[in-house]
């Protein structure tokens, strides 16, 4: 059976046809000044000043979301928000997407249409130009988001640059996807905000550049888990990392859900996905404003690791695809 919007009926792809549907989809986009060609031809034309950072994400349907769970506008959203979150985690600003979408035929038209409509929503939110893409069919729905952003005049941040002495800072929240999730699963709609944070993560839109013009010495965004991927920074840069348990607040939210799951709170924050925070190096004069210290870089004795509060941690550190 397959998605509609609001459970109506309504025509299908099939019916509608990948040409007709992609009239609809790019209809009355917003013009912006950088964007010299858009959809329409074989390729769109950008203004580009200075180096280009460019990033790709694939979100499947019942891998990276399930259409029972999420709404057609929310998955929309969240193919921009993931997209856009790598670009801040380089430091830079997104400034443009293009999109590839296949699906079912049976798939209703009014589905993609909602799709679209978040699409076009976290577009403007997260101030990047729809720039076009591409269409065709599958057995699920596979969205494919290319994002091109741009350094202003800043070297990139990479993974590779966090220094001894250093300490880690967060921006943004960790934990909600997670709890959402892990509800979800259960076949609960509710706490509603963790839900919906599962849905649509809550991108710090901006502050990439914040933390590159701070002085970051490297970031990442937090996509599979913090220890994870803090892991991946340490990989990178050849230190060790240690966070302090008793840096995270916990939400009352976020303990109901592992009240009612029988979770260790402070696992859904250290492991839990799909939030994507910015996690970041500074020295310790130049954490910006806002940014949460939740750790500090060391040199790597033996091999890079992420500890907390001294210890390895017991559980799975975050998400892998493939194990």
């Amino acid at each position: 059976m397959f998605p509609t919007a609001g459970g109506q009926g309504g025509p299908t792809l099939a019916e509608v046809g990948e040409f007709g549907l992609i009239d609809m989809i790019i209809a009355d986009l917003p013009d912006r000044s950088d964007v010299l060609i858009g959809p329409g031809d074989d390729g769109a034309v950008i203004s580009v000043d200075g180096p280009v950072v460019c990033s790709v994400d694939v979100l499947v349907e019942d891998v990276h979301f399930k259409t029972q769970w999420s709404p057609a506008e929310s998955v929309g959203r969240k193919a921009v928000a993931v997209n856009v979150a790598d670009i801040e985690a380089m430091g830079a600003t997104a400034t443009g997407l293009v999109i590839g979408f296949a699906a079912p035929p049976e798939t209703q038209q009014s589905w993609v249409l909602d799709f679209a409509r978040g699409l076009r929503a976290e577009c403007q939110t997260a101030g990047v130009a729809l720039l076009g893409g591409d269409i065709s069919r599958a057995a699920k729905i596979a969205i494919s988001v290319t994002v091109l952003g741009g350094l202003g005049g800043l070297a990139p941040v990479t993974r590779s640059g966090a220094r001894p002495g250093d300490v880690v800072a967060l921006r943004g929240r960790l934990g909600w996807a997670a709890a959402g999730l892990a509800v979800l699963g259960r076949g609960f709609r509710s706490p509603r905000l963790a839900v919906q944070a599962y849905q649509v993560p809550d991108v710090p839109y901006g502050t990439g550049r914040v933390a590159a013009a701070a002085g970051a010495t490297s970031m990442i965004d937090i996509s599979d888990g913090l220890l994870a991927d803090l892991g991946h920074l340490a990989e990178r840069s050849r230190v060790a990392i240690d966070v302090a348990r008793n840096a995270f607040e916990v939400p009352d939210t976020l303990q109901a859900v592992a009240a009612a799951t029988g979770s260790d709170p402070l696992n859904l924050i250290l492991t839990g996905g799909e939030d994507h925070a910015l996690a970041a190096t500074f020295a310790a004069s130049d954490v910006p404003e806002d940014w949460v210290v939740i750790g500090s870089v060391s040199g790597a004795v033996d091999e890079p690791s992420v500890t907390v509060d001294g210890q390895a941690w017991d559980d799975d550190a975050g998400w892998d695809h493939y194990r």
